[in-house]
């Protein structure tokens, strides 16, 4: 796992993830994906990108990805929003 993604190096926030699945699903799955960013790539491929809080999320979104009978290609952790974040000086 990239060192900017390490769940244990900030453990109050969560992990986001991308998910990348052969088929298309529109932003209407967003709220059966518990608010994962639903973004079509062309050949037939979706891209889901959100916060995952722990490993049994995860686990979960990839069993509704088998539910739906669609084919996983790619499971993998981004920076976090707070890393892409910049800082505010007040």
């Amino acid at each position: 796992m990239p060192k900017n993604c390490d769940p244990e190096k900030n453990p109050n926030q969560p992990v986001i993830y991308q998910i990348r699945i052969k088929g298309y699903l529109d932003s209407e799955w967003s709220d059966w994906f518990k608010g994962m960013i639903a973004t079509l790539e062309g050949n037939d491929i979706t891209l889901l990108t959100g916060p995952v809080i722990d490993q049994a999320a995860l686990h979960g979104l990839l069993k509704k990805i088998r539910d739906l009978g669609m084919t996983l290609i790619s499971v993998g952790p981004v920076e976090s929003f707070a890393e892409n974040t910049p800082d505010i000086e007040q």
